[in-house]
């Protein structure tokens, strides 16, 4: 199953991804998920009509983010090179931190970068979805039964502001610091090994794989369920490999997983 969310005809859908000759695919419309209330009250309402659509090109659709969820949880040094490239200690336990969905960006979107921060950085990140309810999984839970699929992301972060505040809230929660597609698949594992480049105007800037993360997904899932219920649709950002390095406006930043296309963003400087 893949799925991506997108506009046709200036109403939001669905819609099956398949590969076809080495290009993504948009096959037919497709259900939306229970979390994305407003897509379901709109057609309550009546204020939603039935759209015609065949097939297209996902690189002519107009993506939106796959993702409406109640929350962004984000694991912090979840790979030791990455840590140690920027002076800190491998943790002993996952190291947490919340973005906001305001923070959403769907792909293709541009990363505004505000005039408060004086170095943004980019961090390729595997995604993954939450499909059902989990609260307090323990070692032994099937926690594969909890996770609809899995996505690509890009945890923007305002380095400066990171090291002055002393927390992250405001330096990863940035309207548009949260790029995220541009579509949704259970078809990869990445416990067998999910390679994650991210390559800057076409250079190519990180190369990891998710067989490198400090703390497996099972244990994430273990983890933060212990304190934090997940709901259908939360997004869980699960660390970025090294290599993450400072932006310039005018910026293109792609990142690559296999099995799950490219997420490409630009960066623009923010208005005063």
């Amino acid at each position: 199953m893949k799925y991506c969310r997108f506009v046709v005809e200036e109403q939001v859908c669905y819609g099956t991804v398949e590969e076809r000759e080495g290009e993504w695919w948009i096959k037919g419309l497709a259900p939306a998920p229970e979390e994305d209330l407003a897509f379901h009250l709109a057609h309550l309402r009546g204020a939603a009509r039935s759209v015609y659509f065949d097939s297209m090109p996902l690189s002519a659709a107009t993506l939106l983010p796959p993702v409406t969820p109640s929350k962004i949880v984000c694991v912090g040094r979840n790979y030791r090179d990455h840590a140690k490239e920027l002076g800190n200690e491998v943790p002993a336990e996952p190291l947490l931190f919340f973005k906001p969905p305001s923070s959403l960006l769907a792909p293709g979107g541009v990363v505004q970068m505000p005039p408060a921060a004086a170095r943004v950085d980019f961090e390729g990140e595997l995604a993954l979805v939450i499909g059902r309810r989990a609260s307090k999984l323990k070692a032994d839970a099937d926690w594969r039964s909890y996770v609809r699929g899995y996505t690509v992301a890009n945890d923007v972060t305002a380095r400066d502001l990171q090291k002055k505040d002393g927390q992250w809230t405001r330096a990863k929660g940035f309207d548009t610091f949260c790029p995220v597609g541009p579509f949704v698949s259970d078809e990869v594992d990445p416990e067998v090994g999910l390679t994650v480049e991210t390559r800057v105007n076409g250079e190519l800037r990180q190369h990891g794989s998710t067989t490198d993360f400090i703390f497996s997904i099972p244990a994430l899932l273990e983890y933060i369920t212990a304190a934090i219920t997940l709901e259908p649709g939360d997004l869980l950002l699960t660390g970025t490999p090294a290599g993450v390095g400072p932006l310039a406006a005018g910026d293109r930043v792609e990142v690559l997983i296999g099995g799950l296309g490219v997420l490409s963003n630009t960066f623009a400087q923010a208005a005063e």
